[in-house]
């Protein structure tokens, strides 16, 4: 007759229950990463138009405000602002940008923001990749503890039954595939982002050289 969770729990020690619940804790928070990073990267895909309509736009003016009318999640705008900004003889006469050169003062500012940008995207992967290498490790600890205390048993018995090793080992292989569980989902995910930012970073990039080209020209 199959256990129940709640008779599963209870024939766990005070290890094996920790290590249960910073893997169910792993999990939840590797949930509302893939989560959110998935709302933000479906927003950010969505917005690609904007590049476009930016460049459809009749002035600079009124490319930036199209622009921060279609992208919702503020990927590119900000670019295109401090772009626009650096541009402005009269904002760099107030600086000590005032005797820089503007493509030079253009360089520095688009690749503070590609960084800045850069940083925002990668935000959570680090975790996702943690939790997907470390999650199989964690549940062979419960799984190596838990039969551990199965082999004890067996050596304080007089008589050897496979009941004492069977059911405690089965019991035990669970957190191996509770590990598994928690890994799958944040390895795929990780892989997917890391994917999506690839595409990202390079529209950005190109981006940022067109703004570049485009406000040293007109200025």
């Amino acid at each position: 007759m199959p256990i129940t969770l709640s008779q599963y729990w209870m024939q766990l020690d005070d290890l094996s229950r920790s290590v249960a619940v910073f893997l169910i804790l792993m999990s939840l928070v590797s949930w509302f990463t893939i989560f959110a990073k998935s709302w933000s990267f479906w927003r950010i895909r969505r917005s690609t138009s904007a590049l476009h309509a930016f460049w459809s736009a009749p002035t600079i003016e009124d490319a930036v405000t199209v622009l921060d009318a279609l992208d919702v999640e503020s990927i590119y705008t900000p670019m295109a602002k401090l772009g626009l900004a650096a541009a402005n003889p009269q904002a760099r006469a107030r600086s000590i940008m005032a005797k820089t050169d503007l493509s030079d003062v253009m360089t520095r500012v688009l690749r503070e923001e590609l960084n800045r940008v850069t940083v925002r995207l990668e935000s959570g992967l680090t975790l996702l990749a943690s939790i997907g290498a470390t999650a199989p490790f964690v549940g062979l600890l419960g799984t190596v503890w838990g039969i551990y205390h199965a082999l004890t048993a067996v050596a304080g018995s007089t008589a050897i039954q496979i009941d004492l090793v069977a059911g405690p080992v089965g019991e035990a292989l669970v957190m191996t595939g509770l590990g598994l569980i928690v890994a799958i989902p944040a390895v795929l995910a990780y892989n997917a982002f890391n994917r999506i930012n690839r595409i990202t970073f390079a529209e950005l990039d190109g981006f940022a050289f067109d703004l570049h080209a485009h406000l040293t020209k007109v200025n």
